[in-house]
């Protein structure tokens, strides 16, 4: 086989993003993805006989770079997403539900979500509010370091804010988001979710994908990245990279070699940890990368015979499990009568716990939020992973790795590299076309 100019490992949104850069620079690339389907954690599959999803997972209008990548490949963001520009937070064993606005785009709404709700939050509670977000805001900007030394909870406390306040506005913005639980939460994390919808306030908007992620978004991407001479090979696992003198030159399939001047780890955290691991006899080096902790996402995805809300709307319900969830049968999965899917928190209990004990526990909460759906089930997955995403604690930050390594012809590509974005599809983006831009460069000099 010819050697290729770039071999990218992982056929995620990182990975992907790298491959389209490169190839429209005419580099013969090959992206080499291990699953059967592309996508990573924003991917679809059919799980023994249920379409399932790696996960609920909501588009933020204020992106950049995930929009510019889906012009490219000809996908048409109004067609593929359905706005929902408001939220709504239940409060459970009361019957307490308030609906928050979130864009220009519903602009009554937005207003009179701050302005009304007042049984959910007083007109007091929420100048409080306002003073504490303001005040992270410009510590984000002038001391960030300290930020992220603070949990959220630990640093809304240190601002006055009670404990109403943190469940109801913090939590649903931390847990609900990225299931961590607020005393765990990275206060830096909190408020840089926060910060790209001020500078972006026009276009903060929150939308539901119209199908599954991976037949709406990643295949599409994949072709074009074949139109333009690259290739993309699923059930293709690196086990090992080929490395001489300090330099990678190719990778280790099970029966195959591939050599390449370049190579982009782009799989998630955990296999990128494993594959360093495999490949080196020194790791001290990738201290960062494999220090880096991970932590766990858990989702349950019920099909039901008829629609459990009257909405599809992203929905959160802070002190119980059920950080987030939404009806997806009148947006994701349109071929379902009834259609739920349930991020779960905290994540490390139900790991332990069997598939059919978790759906009692669901059963149990949704019914607390004055939710029934139990005579309505026709089937039931849970998505578990274990290790899914880089942890968002406090002091995780800094542990982040750039891009770029010590090891010639090693690049690495994830949203856990360093960035400005935390575990999102645009941080998974702008990582892999930071890690394009360095591998064009060496390139170049050859």
């Amino acid at each position: 086989m010819r050697k290729k100019d770039a071999i990218v490992v992982g056929g995620g949104l990182a990975g992907l993003s790298a491959a389209v850069q490169l190839v429209e620079k005419g580099k013969d690339v090959v992206v080499l993805e291990y699953m059967p389907h592309l996508g990573g954690r924003t991917a679809n599959w059919n799980e023994k006989g249920m379409e399932v999803e790696s996960g609920l997972h909501r588009y933020i209008g204020y992106y950049t770079a995930l929009p510019t990548l889906l012009g490219k490949a000809g996908i048409d963001l109004d067609k593929i997403i359905q706005w929902e520009d408001e939220i709504e937070i239940r409060i459970a064993d009361t019957a307490l539900q308030a609906d928050f606005g979130l864009s220009v785009y519903n602009l009554v709404g937005t207003i009179s979500g701050i302005v009304g709700n007042n049984n959910f939050l007083t007109p007091v509670e929420k100048i409080r509010y306002g003073i504490f977000l303001t005040q992270g805001l410009k510590d984000y900007v002038l001391n960030p370091k300290m930020l992220d030394t603070l949990s959220i909870k630990a640093y809304a406390r240190n601002h006055g804010l009670s404990d109403k306040i943190i469940q109801r506005i913090i939590e649903p913005l931390s847990t609900g988001i990225f299931f961590l639980p607020t005393d765990k939460y990275s206060a830096f994390v909190f408020f840089g979710f926060i910060v790209p919808a001020f500078y972006r306030f026009y276009q903060m908007r929150i939308g539901a994908f119209k199908g599954g992620m991976t037949d709406v978004m990643i295949d599409p991407i994949a072709a074009y990245i074949e139109k333009r001479g690259g290739k993309v090979r699923r059930n293709s696992k690196v086990e090992q990279l080929l490395v001489k003198n300090n330099k990678v030159y190719g990778v280790q399939l099970k029966n195959e070699k591939i050599e390449a001047s370049e190579i982009i780890i782009a799989a998630s955290l955990n296999p990128a940890k494993d594959l360093i691991r495999a490949s080196f006899k020194d790791v001290k080096p990738f201290k960062k990368l494999l220090d880096l902790p991970s932590m766990p996402a858990i989702t349950v995805q019920i099909e039901l015979t008829k629609p459990a809300l009257e909405r599809d709307l992203t929905t959160f319900a802070p002190g119980t499990h059920l950080c987030s969830f939404a009806e997806q049968s009148r947006t994701t999965f349109k071929n379902t009568k009834g259609r739920l899917s349930i991020i779960l928190t905290p994540a490390e209990k139900f790991l332990k716990m069997k598939e059919k004990e978790i759906l009692k526990v669901v059963i149990a909460e949704a019914k607390r939020l004055g939710i029934h759906f139990e005579r309505d089930i026709k089937d039931f997955r849970v998505i578990a992973e274990p290790v899914d995403f880089y942890s968002l604690t406090a002091e995780t930050e800094k542990m982040r790795p750039e891009q770029a390594t010590h090891v010639s012809g090693l690049t690495l590509a994830g949203d856990y590299t360093k960035q400005q974005f935390f575990c999102t599809m645009e941080g998974a983006v702008v990582s892999g076309q930071k890690a394009a831009e360095i591998v064009l460069g060496q390139l170049s000099n050859e």
